[in-house]
């Protein structure tokens, strides 16, 4: 299930931060990708409360 996309755009190199905000969300493994070039990486993150 999607719970959210923070970033859907082309953008230029360099370094980019982005906040997630875990609220309404309960504390639990979640999974996050990232498409760069084509290649998609898939990690992990515990967010807890």
């Amino acid at each position: 299930q999607l719970v959210t996309t923070l970033v859907n755009e082309k953008m230029a190199a360099g370094r980019y931060e982005y906040e997630f905000n875990g609220t309404g969300l309960a504390s639990g493994i979640y999974f996050y990708q990232l498409l760069v070039d084509g290649k998609v990486q898939s990690k992990r993150m515990t967010l807890t409360k």
